[in-house]
């Protein structure tokens, strides 16, 4: 089923005999598989209004998000959360939405400084279990009005209800970008870089490391955004700060985007076997964190706060992890994984008992991809 208007939409879950499979562009197969008749939004597309001047956009959910970054990028500006493709490590086609962004909160390197989709939403309108239409917050960011729905359906992946429409807010592109490379660090010198720098006054806008690079040694990066002459300037006092290792500063500017989708999109485990891990923590655990974790492959973002892993199929991150903790996702697993060991970290007992209250006030019947977010 494929509607093309939010009525229709809206008549189709009223009508509901049974379950749905909630779909956008088909490129997050994330979560326990999900029972039901598939239910796309791609008929829901187009940009219904954009104002650059108030760094405003309101998309309906089933656009395409390489439609919309090609608007923004035609205005010079952008969306700040810098969406990752999932395409790659999930070995998934289809096309990415600006729903399925926003359902799963979808965020990239920029997050560490600019916040994540969620952080920059400003309505949505949705269609909940029982076919009703709903609308929440508007085009501006003082909007306190109600109920917070639309951060609470940020991240919610299609169980509270089906999105027909977002607002974002964008900000300016940067004119020029610039990476500080600094070579050869163990994990630790390499966390303990990486808060330095974030902690600086230098505005870094991306901050990870991956213990094995493309040349097959450890290279940590920093990266800096804004106007070219501020860029050069922090770009060389970032270095200097490191002046005791082996530093290098990439201002082409093809290059350094190129490199930071290269972190973005997870590439050290596209095209690999086995299970992959994204875990969130304290970056001051993340030396430990990974000693335990003992994975094939490891990339460390946000500044070390988030840790994704490659594992052999059907282990369990959690249990490696110990006293730690961490917030541990398994983001691609065979269906043997992910029938096996939950997908998503399971929630305390008087959390667990309040999301089971919010989906059964939104979707009474259960008939919004049952069981996706289920332990």
């Amino acid at each position: 089923m494929k509607p093309e208007t939010e009525a229709e939409l809206a008549e189709i879950i009223a009508g509901a005999s049974g379950p749905f499979h909630i779909r956008g562009g088909g490129t997050r197969s994330i979560g326990k598989p999900v029972t039901g008749a598939v239910l796309e939004t791609g008929g829901l597309s187009g940009i219904t209004l954009y104002e650059p001047g108030a760094l405003t956009v309101v998309v309906k959910a089933g656009s395409p998000l390489a439609e919309v970054e090609a608007a923004l990028e035609a205005e010079g500006q952008r969306l700040p959360f810098e969406p990752m493709d999932y395409r790659g490590l999930l070995g998934t086609s289809g096309t990415p939405t600006v729903g399925g962004v926003v359902a799963a909160n979808v965020s990239g390197p920029r997050r560490v400084q600019a916040g994540a989709c969620r952080d920059f939403m400003l309505g949505v309108r949705f269609v909940d279990g029982t076919g009703q239409i709903v609308k929440n917050g508007g085009r501006v960011m003082k909007n306190v009005t109600g109920y917070d729905l639309v951060k609470l359906m940020t991240g919610s992946w299609g169980t509270l209800g089906v999105l027909t429409e977002v607002s974002l807010k964008v900000l300016p592109k940067p004119d020029s970008a610039a990476c500080i490379l600094i070579d050869s660090l163990s994990v630790a010198n390499a966390v303990g870089a990486m808060s330095k720098a974030l902690a600086s006054p230098f505005e870094v806008t991306g901050a990870a490391h991956v213990p094995v690079g493309l040349d097959g040694h450890p290279v940590t990066m920093l990266r800096i955004e804004g106007f070219a002459g501020s860029v050069d300037y922090r770009a060389g006092q970032l270095a200097a700060l490191f002046s005791d290792h082996a530093v290098r500063v990439e201002h082409d500017a093809a290059k350094v985007a190129e490199g930071w989708a290269w972190v973005r999109d997870v590439a050290p485990m596209q095209g690999t076997a086995g299970d992959v891990w994204r875990i969130s923590c304290k970056p001051s655990d993340a030396p430990a964190l990974a000693d335990r974790l003992d994975a094939d492959k490891l990339l460390f973002d946000w500044g070390g706060g988030l840790i994704w892993a490659l594992l052999p199929e059907g282990t369990d991150a959690r249990a490696r992890l110990g006293a730690l903790g961490g917030h541990a996702t398994l983001v691609r697993g065979s269906d043997a994984s992910r029938a096996a060991l939950p997908v998503f970290q399971p929630e305390p007992a008087p959390l667990a008992a309040l999301t089971a209250g919010i989906r059964a006030r939104f979707d009474p019947r259960g008939v919004l991809n049952p069981g996706l977010m289920d332990a």
